[in-house]
Order: structure tokens, then sequence, then C-alpha cells
């Protein structure tokens, strides 16, 4: 960890913020990239989740960094992800029990790698962006074609 008026040693468009972030968590790139391979080797591995990622991920390698990316900018609020997950996700073939899988072996991987502060930040923001995810795949499914209406 770095000390609070030093800068992080992770590139962040929010360094101050990122800093104290990790801080108050004990996060940083090397937990984060920890829990990524992890994560994926149990999603790989997994009865439910490991053929949808299959049929869809050829080259890991890219898809982890990505991934990584994507942890520290929604954990450290470094902005390296600049990627569009929703589209990527709406044409796959998932349920309300997919996300659950999927959350549950986020939680298990994030409480063997991370500080109780730090697994409790990246569980509430993979709960988050699985509602969000599991709302636009349903979404996209029951309007398939249509324009949502805007009340």
């Amino acid at each position: 960890m770095t000390a609070p008026n030093e800068p992080p040693r992770i590139a962040s468009a929010r360094p101050g913020m990122t800093a104290a972030i990790a801080d108050a968590t004990g996060l940083d790139e090397d937990i984060l990239r920890e829990l990524v391979h992890r994560f994926y080797t149990r999603v790989r591995a997994d009865t439910m989740l490991g053929p949808i990622f299959a049929a869809q991920i050829n080259d890991w390698a890219p898809h982890l960094d990505r991934m990584i990316a994507f942890w520290s900018s929604v954990a450290l609020m470094t902005g390296r992800y600049h990627g569009r997950p929703v589209p990527a996700h709406t044409p796959l073939p998932l349920t309300a029990e997919h996300f659950e899988r999927w959350l549950a072996l986020f939680r298990e991987t994030a409480h063997e790698i991370c500080t109780p502060e730090g697994a409790a930040l990246v569980i509430e923001r993979a709960e988050r962006i699985a509602r969000s995810l599991q709302f636009a795949v349903t979404e996209a499914r029951a309007d398939a074609g249509t324009i949502p209406a805007l009340r």
C-alpha cells in the first residue's frame, strides 16, 4: 500500500481516489489480478458456466486482461476499462440461475483473495453489476427490436 500523500502504484485517472480506496480495502492490481485469474479458473471448470464461456472465448489471455482492467476500474476507480459489457452479454443464453452461480463463485473467490474490506467492496460491486446485466439481458429478450418507452 502507499502512504496517504504518496501517489498509488496503480495507473489511475483518479490517483487520489484510487489511493484512498486501496488504503481502505487493501486492494491493488496484484490482488485484483489474482482474483480475476482464480475466479475465471473456477468459472471455466464450472458445469453451468464453463460451457457458456467456452463457446464465446477462444483466447483467454486478452479476456483476463480486459477483466483485470474492468475490476481495476470498478473497484479502484482507475478508469482503465473502456468496454461495453451489456451488448456483450445480451445475446448469451443466460438465466437468473447463471447470474446466481456467477455471484456464488465470485463471492467465494473474493473472500479467499481479498481482505474483508476488499471482499466487501468487490462483492457489493459484483452484485450490482449482476443485477444490471440480468436486467439488460431480460429486457433485450423481451423487447427485441422495439424501442423502450420512457416514462
